[in-house]
């Protein structure tokens, strides 16, 4: 019975330094820039489902905080004046698209008979910035585990088919690089994703889907408070308080420093590449949670929703891209 579970406990061990290494392996390829964003997003894919993901345990803290790193880090390759332009043209669809998606989504969520709590998280990660949106709204609603984990794993399903749709989609309509930067700013959820996409595309289309795809996260905070009205579960009394993505503000430092401050162009360059880099990690990881049973825990219904609100909001950017500007 103990050589049994000494040759177990060996086998483990064996895994885990297998797990280990390819987990090294691939990390040293994003770091060498060997591998391009979308291709790290399908390697995790592949190394969760075959061998596992070793560190499963950093890496929600190691996303988010990478995220954040390499979003302020693309600061230092940003005109403020371009990013204002983007701006003010992104502003009145950005409010037309998060109302009407979370319309959208409440109907369909009744419709479909999807959960309440989770159909809400479905909406708000597909109208204002996927993930980023659903952890703040999800204590201020009081949702389990099991629907914050369904609603996070319809929204890295979508992103990362995203990836590489959007780019394909963007070529064959021979969108500018202005026109694909603010569609998949709007119609893209996570913030990760919309680097990812618009990075491939070029490097105005990266300017321009980053400041306007910030400039929606924002939309977190008024979007918890209206949450709160409507779940009848005020923050001010629960204790919850709402998470404000405070490093919009470093990014938006970062920029004006590459804008205004001369002597920024001696490392701008280098803190974009290394930030391009961090990026591409970070979507591995993502890549990294996507494992078999996460798939199907998601269920056939809020997939259904969380796809047809991704059309919807796919199709009306396009459109109002196209056709009003």
């Amino acid at each position: 019975m103990k050589t049994k579970q000494h040759s177990s406990a060996q086998l483990f061990e064996v895994n885990l330094y297998i797990q280990q290494a390819f987990f090294a392996i691939i990390i040293v390829l994003c770091l060498l820039s060997i591998i391009s964003p979308p291709i790290a997003l399908l390697l995790g894919v592949i190394m969760v489902n075959v061998f596992g993901n070793p560190f499963v345990e950093f890496n929600h803290k190691a996303i988010t905080y990478l995220l954040q790193f390499s979003v302020v880090g693309l600061g230092f390759g940003m005109n403020a004046s371009t990013a204002v332009s983007a701006g003010k043209e992104g502003f009145l669809l950005t409010i037309f698209s998060i109302f009407s998606t979370l319309i959208l989504g409440t109907f369909l969520g009744k419709w479909l008979k999807t959960d309440k709590k989770t159909s809400h998280l479905i909406s708000c990660g597909t109208a204002i910035c996927g993930g980023s949106a659903i952890a703040a709204i999800s204590p201020v609603i009081k949702s389990n585990e099991n629907q914050t984990s369904i609603a996070l794993g319809v929204i890295f399903i979508l992103n990362s088919i995203a990836l590489f749709v959007f780019p394909f989609i963007g070529h064959q309509l021979d969108l500018s690089q202005k026109e694909f930067g603010l569609w998949c700013a709007i119609a893209i959820h996570d913030t990760s994703s919309v680097v990812g996409a618009a990075n491939k595309y070029g490097p105005e289309a990266l300017q321009i889907a980053t400041t306007v795809k910030l400039a929606r996260a924002l939309w977190i905070i008024p979007i918890s408070l209206l949450t709160a009205i409507i779940f009848k579960n005020q923050s001010q009394s629960t204790g919850t308080k709402i998470k404000i993505p405070y490093f919009i503000g470093l990014f938006v430092v970062a920029m004006l420093l590459n804008t205004y401050v001369p002597q920024t162009v001696l490392v701008a360059q280098n803190i974009v590449s290394i930030a391009k880099i961090g990026l591409t990690i970070t979507l591995f990881l993502i890549g990294a949670t996507l494992n078999i049973s996460t798939l199907k825990s998601v269920g056939v219904k809020p997939l259904l929703q969380g796809v047809m609100l991704w059309i919807f909001i796919a199709a009306l950017g396009l459109a109002s891209i196209l056709y009003l500007n």
